[in-house]
């Protein structure tokens, strides 16, 4: 398991002084997943350890009203990191960050923060006697190039395809750089290659517990898009971003942990897989399709989730078919665990590892059983295999997702009301607004003809 150090407010005071470091930024979440954050000079360094710098939670979208606003950043100091020079420049001042958790001025925690969430999941699941849930997340994206005025395009900047090479995969460079970067930030990189699509790439990072795990995909897509950005390039974590090819996933690999040791083996059984490791496969799949609009939250989310293109549609699990929504990877042991194959990197990972965990968990408790898992190929099944195996499909569209979830009580106490309101206001608003709006398709389809 991944590990990260620990700090004090005197550690970090003395890390500050002796890189002569100038800035400090106090970053969040906002409930969509968008990074924010708060820079503050060397003289306020003092005030921001203590959680003293306010903001207005106003202006953030979805965080609360006007007459609420004010609102405290409290820092987590296990997140302090000081940036590399491939991040800010040689040429610029030193900077720092911390990741923060937003509270009221009174010190309660706010309602809407997404860290929060995650936080209180975090302890039911430890009052069912469970140490944590680690996670492993495969987050791929494009590489696109940029037009004369720096304006990303949809224009790959390689045809490469899987596990290629330079210089048919001219992002290595790039890619090359991402790793180096995130190495020096205290990232274990497991594995960089290129994927299916061309100027598809993937690096994947090792697990940890849930908590460091979404905090690490932050920073990630942060330091991903920067080096790309480096390099004249787009970095996207959209799902589909051109059709026709494979889309960026985010595969998640999860487990439970009890005592120090893996909840979800067991020796002696058929796969190896425990009872608590059976029942929360049952409460994903149980709760994939009330939870699908927080794991895949973009109209064009459901642009990925079509078959073909290796990515799920079908609520169903298997122990080794990547046609299946849930698969179990062969390693046993202290490595056992799920894949759970329909998020993509859009999420909010905050969100998307509350509900994971929140249905999981109500897997447990209820003492579910899955279905039998299926070996075939769920795509190649006629409709009648499906009815007989009981294989549900994914919603496929944002508006059906958020339809699904707006009647779903787990997903509702996961994300608490607050999160959960906001959340549904602002993507009805989002699918309505793509539903009004006049597409290219249908200017090439009707114009003409009608």
């Amino acid at each position: 398991m991944s590990e990260r150090p620990t700090f004090s407010g005197t550690d970090i005071k003395q890390r500050l002084e002796e890189e002569n470091v100038k800035f400090l930024r106090l970053q969040f979440s906002d409930i969509m997943g968008h990074t924010k954050n708060v820079e503050v000079p060397s003289s306020q360094f003092e005030k921001a350890l203590e959680g003293e710098i306010t903001f207005d939670g106003s202006s953030i979208e979805g965080f609360t009203r006007i007459e609420e606003s004010d609102m405290l950043l409290r820092p987590d100091y296990n997140t302090f990191l000081v940036f590399p020079e491939a991040i800010e420049g040689p040429d610029k001042s030193k900077v720092a960050r911390l990741l923060c958790d937003i509270t009221h001025p009174d010190g309660k925690p706010f309602a809407g923060d997404p860290r929060y969430a995650l936080k209180k999941q975090l302890e039911r699941l430890q009052k069912a006697g469970f140490d944590n849930m680690y996670a492993g997340p495969e987050p791929e994206f494009f590489l696109f190039s940029r037009d004369p005025q720096g304006r990303p395009t949809t224009v790959t900047n390689d045809a490469a395809g899987y596990f290629d090479l330079a210089p048919i995969d001219k992002g290595e460079e790039a890619r090359r750089e991402m790793v180096n970067t995130l190495v020096e930030m205290g990232f274990e990189i497991e594995a960089a290659h290129h994927e299916v699509a061309p100027g598809q790439h993937e690096i994947d990072f090792k697990y940890a517990d849930a908590l460091t795990t979404a905090d690490n995909i932050i920073t990630f897509k942060m330091v991903v898009k920067r080096i790309a950005l480096k390099h004249n390039l787009h970095a996207t974590f959209m799902p589909k971003p051109v059709a026709g090819i494979n889309g960026s996933g985010m595969h998640t690999h999860v487990s439970l942990f009890k005592n120090g040791k893996n909840a979800f083996f067991e020796e002696k059984t058929t796969l190896q897989l425990s009872k608590n490791a059976l029942q929360f496969i049952a409460g994903l799949l149980e709760y994939a399709d009330e939870m699908v609009a927080i794991t895949n939250p973009l109209v064009n989310s459901f642009k990925r989730l079509t078959p073909g293109y290796e990515a799920p549609t079908n609520i169903a699990w298997s122990a080794s078919n990547r046609s299946a929504m849930i698969r179990v990877p062969a390693k046993r042991g202290q490595s056992t665990r799920c894949e759970l194959r329909m998020p993509d990197p859009s999420c909010n990972p905050y969100l998307a590892l509350t509900v994971m965990m929140a249905a999981g968990l109500e897997g447990i408790q209820k003492n579910m059983t899955p279905p039998p898992p299926i070996q075939r190929n769920i795509y190649q099944m006629s409709v009648r295999d499906r009815r007989k195996h009981k294989v549900k499909e994914l919603p496929g569209t944002l508006r059906e997702a958020i339809q699904i979830m707006r009647r779903s009580r787990v997903v509702k106490n996961a994300l608490g009301e607050h999160i959960f309101d906001h959340f549904i206001d602002a993507k009805t608003q989002e699918f309505d607004n793509y539903r009004v709006t006049v597409h290219h398709w249908e200017l090439e389809q009707y114009l003409a003809e009608y």
